[in-house]
């Protein structure tokens, strides 16, 4: 039996990643040493375009991996996690990352391909003072801002726990006084 026919049986002939049934390929999860079933999964042309970068990336069309992170196929895992990785921007995103487990095996496997997969960040955020923030930092107000909409003010000195970052490099996103809100990053400085 090929790959393709091994997949397809898997998969009952659709996209492990988003379920479409549309234009299914084989793609090989690099790093590839010997391309076979347990190394390989079947996507669909929108899902190959792009992990491949040939198309600007859709995060609304990768909120499918909510399911198929929980595959018991480490391909599938492995895919997922950089997938997730590439958007952890998008809140969304950042959540479903912080509930993946991967055993080490399978993490070390996707840490390995991952920096083929990222694009290249020209923009980083950085606080007040020029910190590089990440995803998942604290930050602490250094001003005190008046939340419109939400009616109240956030205090200097709030602690802005586990922030999410956006694609916008001035803005990250986190929980004041239990709301979600958009925080200037020249506001801010990491705790």
């Amino acid at each position: 039996m090929s790959v393709e026919q091994i997949l397809r049986e898997r998969s009952q002939s659709t996209c492990e990643l988003c379920g479409s049934d549309q234009s299914l390929s084989v793609y090989e999860v690099p790093p590839v040493t010997n391309p076979d079933a347990e190394s390989s999964i079947l996507i669909c042309q929108t899902c190959s375009d792009q992990i491949n970068q040939s198309v600007a990336l859709d995060p609304n069309h990768w909120r499918c991996l909510n399911d198929s992170m929980w595959s018991q196929v480490a391909a599938v895992k492995v895919m997922a996690w950089r997938m997730l990785n590439r958007l952890k921007a998008e809140s969304w995103a950042q959540d479903l990352l912080d509930m993946l487990y991967l055993e080490d095996e399978v993490r070390q496997w996707a840490e390995s391909g991952a920096s083929e997969m990222d694009e290249d960040d020209t923009e980083t955020t950085r606080d007040s003072n020029g910190a590089v923030l990440k995803a998942g930092d604290t930050v602490t107000l250094i001003k005190d801002l008046v939340v419109k909409g939400a009616n109240f003010t956030a205090k200097r000195g709030t602690a802005v726990r586990n922030i999410s970052l956006t694609s916008n490099s001035e803005h990250i996103e986190g929980r004041v006084n239990g709301v979600r809100i958009v925080l200037l990053t020249s506001f801010l400085k990491k705790a």
